[in-house]
């Protein structure tokens, strides 16, 4: 199953990779650009077929995609293409700019990319990652409107016989702690708690509200539905260290605050979310994914002492492809109903997709971004031109900056190999 579980994983990640890619292409076609290769994966070819002018293609390392379009990048100065000079940065952008330029046929003049307007280049390369950004909502929707998601409720798990300060990692009582007031109320497991002090809590939050603002006050009255019935307890909510939550209710790792405490846990069930609450949840998903992206850098410590040292793999650690493949492949094997198994898996699909159209609209070369924002320059360097009545300054070109994304490529793939070390020797885990 673990296996198994791999497999459909990187069948989803080829899928999302030809998505992607398939944005790029029927753009380019659109506009009529010249695109001689379609290709998913990197390295060796293992099937192609030509269709038209096109040369579609798997190849055998399932970690990417392409497109090749002729005229990436506009001629130099002088009109040539071919690299001309003994200067190891300028034989970067002439490398480049040569090969953006291979397979140039008789007519292919006004078919390639450079030529084309401004705001149809940025259409090309946004169409990439839009499609991921696309296939991400459609599987977050089915994710939480057809399977749902798991959410803690007003109804009561298990009573705490005791206070234990959050932190502390354990669950036994100990000499001295104090009796938790849920058992001392009478607070029961399965009770469904549906008030605190006059104060409607049908769901977790509210609950949990309600508790943590009333620290220090005694004989508050606790409505609950016990077995069908109606039943109200009084509390004297004690003080206690507890996690801190954020402004969306979640907790805060490693942080806590002093609050209102009962002590019990609250039972957890899948619901169903409406379209509104799933546009809110994905919009919450989407200020995640930029965080974190903003984030990496002030993980590469932990990544590095995981990988090469004794240091635990922390849950919010970046992960690569081996590492979410190895998530993909651990969901079949946990003890959940297969449903479930499927919601798991179908939102891993969905938050890989939104994390590439995150990342892809980096404004850095070599990512779609870095070719968005350089044709947004070209208009921005037009327009002032046209005001100020100056010479046309003709295409940026985007060539001169290679020096700079080899240097952003071989970060990327420095991290990369990082990530993928990490999730081999230390993965993160979710059972």
């Amino acid at each position: 199953m673990f296996v198994l579980g791999m497999v459909i994983f990187f069948v989803g990640l080829l899928i999302s990779i030809a998505w992607h890619e398939l944005g790029h292409l029927s753009t380019a076609k659109l506009f009529g650009i010249r695109v001689p290769q379609y290709m998913v994966g990197f390295g060796p070819t293992i099937w192609s077929r030509r269709k038209g002018e096109t040369e579609y293609g798997i190849k055998a390392i399932p970690l990417g995609g392409y497109i090749r379009m002729i005229g990436m990048f506009p001629p130099g100065e002088d009109g040539r293409v071919e690299a001309r000079s003994t200067s190891p940065w300028r034989g970067m952008v002439e490398d480049a700019r040569s090969a953006a330029y291979e397979e140039i046929r008789p007519g292919d003049e006004t078919r390639m990319f450079y030529t084309r307007k401004p705001w149809k280049r940025v259409i090309v390369m946004f169409a990439g990652p839009f499609m991921n950004l696309v296939l991400a909502v459609a599987l977050f929707f089915v994710y939480l409107m057809g399977f749902g998601i798991r959410e803690e409720t007003n109804v009561v798990s298990s009573v705490q016989k005791c206070v234990i300060a959050a932190g502390e990692n354990r669950d036994d009582c100990r000499a001295g702690d104090p009796a938790a007031p849920a058992a001392a109320a009478g607070l029961r497991a399965g009770d469904r708690i549906l008030s605190v002090d006059g104060v409607a809590t049908t769901e977790w939050n509210a609950l949990s509200d309600a508790i943590r603002t009333r620290a220090g006050e005694q004989d508050v009255p606790l409505v609950v539905e016990r077995k069908g019935e109606r039943l109200t307890l009084r509390a004297d909510i004690t003080t206690n260290k507890v996690a801190k939550k954020d402004d969306r209710g979640m907790p805060v790792r490693g942080e806590y605050v002093e609050a209102g405490f009962l002590g019990f846990s609250p039972a957890s069930g899948v619901f169903r979310q409406d379209f509104g609450e799933s546009v809110v949840w994905m919009g919450d998903r989407v200020e995640d994914a930029v965080d974190g992206l903003i984030a990496l850098p002030s993980k590469v410590p932990a990544l590095v002492d995981a990988a090469f040292g004794d240091g635990p793999r922390e849950d919010d650690s970046p992960m690569g492809v081996i590492g979410a493949a190895r998530v993909g492949g651990e969901v079949f094997t946990l003890d959940i109903p297969p449903s479930q198994q499927v919601a798991f898996f179908v939102s891993l699909v969905a938050g890989f997709n939104l994390s590439l159209f995150v990342f892809n609209m980096l404004p850095l070369l070599p990512l779609d971004g870095g070719h968005i924002a350089g044709a947004l320059w070209e208009s921005v360097r037009r327009g002032i031109a046209r005001v100020l009545r100056r010479p046309d300054p003709g295409p940026f070109d985007v060539a001169k900056l290679m020096p700079a994304a080899y240097v952003v490529a071989a970060v990327f793939v420095c991290f990369t190999l990082l990530v993928g070390i990490a999730d081999v020797v230390n993965p993160v885990r979710i059972s």
